[in-house]
């Protein structure tokens, strides 16, 4: 099982100092986090996708390529790629150089987002965001399976004999992960093209992403990608971690009355209570989290969000020790020991690989000669047929 953290890349006034850190602040400290992931142990670093203040992360792609390159083993990914204000065609080129440029420890996460001005500033209508989602991901599905893509669709100009450059690193596209809170066609959406399902489970009740996460498996199963324990689920989390849980209470409780999204709302116990949210020792956010499996099944991806609410970069940092160093390794020996055997393995690039090529080497796309005009003509590789 993988273990992660994520960032939707808020730049918040720490409410205990009364100081907001600057973009460029916040920007050299999640590299930082990134870092420190890696070095506690943790297997994933994702980022959000926002293009409105108070948020920084408006190319997630050349800042997880700079991750990437100051990183050995970290997998990064996104928090969520706006499916459906970006080019399905830019975000198959740029995705599959991230994956060149990451020796293929990258992953993404679909999504529509939660900004609803973001439509219109990319040209595009919020009324039609779901069909936008379908009919956007079955094009970049298409993009990097088929050397040559003839397409027609509502939402973008047509396209004739084009091909997306560079191809997927080994000719394997990147995973895949449909993120939802709330939309059973994305659960749909997901098994039926076989992708991972991800549950961002941190505002509301468990009983909500027990559906919506039952009725993926069953789907997934019903397209024949598998059995319902093999279909491949991320959940989300929050934690604050302190030695002893009266610390961690008193500390992230101003933190917590103050934040954007959930401050002025229902008291931090109650919000503790109905949802994943852990404040405590590092026992307790043990207890919890194993909780999950119960309520969810098996499941391949635990993302912990730490660096929200105006949390001082020391203070994430620390918070990183404790999770890498106490937390994460408890969850893995009690969770291997608990899992069901038919439980799919997490989908990183060697593993995929090894399934579609088995001891063959890969696929390495070689174009054919420049014909003149910057084209190679109707078959662009050397093996296209």
């Amino acid at each position: 099982m993988q273990f992660g953290v994520f960032s939707v890349s808020d730049i918040t006034r720490d409410p205990v100092s009364g100081e907001t850190p600057s973009e460029a602040e916040r920007i050299d400290a999640i590299v930082q986090i990134a870092e420190k992931a890696e070095e506690v142990g943790l297997d994933v670093f994702a980022i959000g996708e926002h293009h409105n203040p108070p948020f920084f992360s408006s190319a997630p792609t050349t800042l997880l390529a700079h991750i990437a390159a100051r990183t050995k083993r970290l997998i990064v990914s996104t928090a969520t790629t706006l499916i459906t204000t970006n080019d399905p065609v830019r975000i198959a080129e740029e995705y599959a150089m991230l994956q060149h440029l990451a020796k293929g420890r990258m992953d993404l996460m679909l999504g529509r987002g939660n900004t609803a001005p973001v439509y219109p500033w990319f040209g595009a209508d919020i009324r039609q965001s779901l069909p936008m989602a379908l009919e956007n991901y079955n094009l970049l599905h298409r993009l990097w399976r088929e050397d040559v893509v003839d397409w027609e669709g509502k939402f973008r100009t047509p396209l004739q004999g084009f091909t997306s450059t560079p191809r997927p690193l080994d000719d394997l596209p990147p995973f895949v992960w449909h993120g939802s809170i709330r939309t059973p066609e994305i659960a749909e959406q997901a098994a039926f093209y076989g992708d991972g399902f991800f549950a961002n489970n941190i505002f509301w009740p468990k009983e909500h992403y027990m559906r919506l996460i039952k009725f993926y498996r069953q789907r997934y199963a019903h397209y024949g990608h598998g059995t319902e324990k093999q279909a491949i689920v991320g959940l989300g989390g929050q934690a604050y971690i302190a030695k002893r849980s009266q610390d961690a209470i008193k500390e992230f409780r101003p933190y917590f009355n103050e934040a954007p999204v959930y401050g002025h709302g229902p008291k931090m116990e109650d919000f503790m209570e109905m949802t994943p949210l852990s404040v405590g020792s590092p026992q307790e956010v043990i207890d919890k989290t194993l909780t999950f499996r119960e309520h969810f099944g098996d499941y391949q991806r635990q993302m912990f969000l730490m660096d929200h609410a105006g949390l001082p970069l020391k203070t994430v940092l620390n918070q990183l020790d404790l999770l890498g160093e106490e937390v994460v390794p408890v969850l893995r020996k009690e969770i291997e020991a608990r899992q069901d055997p038919e439980t799919a393995k997490p989908p990183t690039h060697a593993v995929r690989l090894k399934e579609k090529y088995g001891d063959q080497p890969a696929r390495q796309p070689r174009p054919n000669a420049n014909r003149g005009d910057n084209v190679t003509g109707g078959s662009p590789y050397q093996d296209s047929r």
